[in-house]
């Protein structure tokens, strides 16, 4: 891949430039060793004679030993060495990045105020308030007020965390409480541990055990084993961190913590917990060296690539941008569909329900996988939910 050719060319840029740096200190040590000795000769005979005395006879040998050291020559080659790392490199990032990238996407009519709306939210998302606020100003949208209120209460208890002050966020999870336990997350029990260990670690045992009392105890039908861990802390008040459950005061907790309720708060404003913005971009910049590509090739075969209705090479993305809302049978190439769904087959690959019926033929006579060399029969096939 281009990306691994740039990579690297530049480590080897780094190796010349360390190798260069260490050869010119070395030449430098030894010029300064040969100096340093002549005037110690020079200060010697200074001091044997009481008196001014000749010292061309050293300044002649110094001379030559530098002669002799030659350190420009040395140099040199490690300079050269260097020089030309860096320009193949300059070549290599040229030719990568000096491509047309507009014949890399389709020329997609759309409103401009559905644009500055996504990018406005996207500052509020990041708590870039200031630079959203001044970027709503200028192209005159005013749509994303109301999710900037949203987004500033969640930096607001973030920051709150990070000097660990919990009061905000067990406020906010106490009003969603409901929700947040539709949604099947904990966040409000894992913040009032979190409370209640800080409170233990100050040295306050009787004021933990009523915070446990208080708020811990609503949760004690369904999570018995964690509450009893952290009753047992109440033992090593004085020194938990010296306790079997030491972990509990790992930073972690809290950087976790926070991950969470930014899921979950965004998840409860109907958002996703990454910007949507920021995942196009990343994506289409991973995608763009193979589409690209894809140009170039299809210029030659003087074929439109953007006529055609599925790309013909895979664009690998990385796993962190699969998200498998859809499900595309990789057989067929249709989508899934309530009577056509997707089917796990014994070994693990997935295809559509009639990609199965069309390969088996028969509910009872077995088939090969069309991706690895096992067999199955149709009956052995289970349907997928997403």
């Amino acid at each position: 891949m281009e990306l691994d050719s740039l990579r690297e060319a530049f480590d080897r840029v780094i190796e010349k430039r360390a190798s260069s740096s260490a050869k010119a200190q070395e030449v430098i040590d030894q010029i300064v060793s040969e100096v340093e000795q002549a005037i110690t000769k020079m200060q010697m005979m200074n001091t044997d004679s009481m008196g001014s005395a000749d010292h061309s006879s050293i300044l002649a040998e110094l001379k030559a030993k530098l002669n002799e050291l030659a350190p420009l020559n040395q140099l040199e080659g490690c300079q050269k060495e260097l020089n030309v790392a860096l320009s193949k490199y300059l070549k290599l990032l040229e030719k990568s990045f000096s491509p047309d990238i507009s014949k890399a996407y389709r020329n997609v009519d759309f409103e401009a105020s559905t644009i500055n709306s996504i990018i406005a939210n996207h500052f509020y998302r990041q708590g870039l308030f200031d630079l959203g606020d001044s970027f709503v100003r200028e192209c005159g949208e005013s749509d994303g007020a109301h999710l900037k209120l949203q987004f500033q209460e969640m930096y607001s208890i973030l920051e709150a965390m990070q000097v660990r002050n919990l009061q905000p966020a067990l406020s906010w999870a106490a009003k969603n409480h409901d929700q947040l336990l539709q949604n099947g997350s904990m966040l409000e029990l894992k913040l009032h541990q979190l409370q209640f260990v800080e409170i233990l670690t100050k040295g306050s045992r009787d004021e933990a055990l009523k915070y446990a009392r208080t708020h811990l105890v609503p949760f004690a039908s369904l999570h018995k084993a964690e509450i009893q861990k952290l009753m047992a802390c109440l033992l090593w008040a004085d020194r938990l961190d010296q306790s079997p459950y030491a972990e509990f005061m790992s930073s972690t907790h809290w950087e976790k913590l926070a991950e969470e309720l930014t899921h979950q708060f965004c998840s409860l404003l109907g958002q996703s917990s990454e910007s949507p913005l920021g995942v196009a971009v990343s994506a289409g910049f991973q995608g763009l060296p193979t589409l690209l590509k894809l140009t170039t090739v299809m210029a030659a075969k003087k074929q439109e690539w953007q006529a055609m209705k599925q790309l013909p090479v895979p664009i690998d993305i990385g796993p962190e941008f699969q998200y498998h809302s859809v499900f595309v049978c990789p057989v067929l190439r249709e989508q899934s569909s309530d009577e056509n769904p997707p089917m796990l087959m014994p070994c693990g690959h997935v295809v559509s329900k009639q990609s199965i019926m069309k390969l088996s033929k028969s509910s009872s006579r077995p088939f090969k996988c069309p991706y690895c060399p096992s067999e199955a029969v149709a009956s052995q096939c289970k349907q997928l939910h997403f």
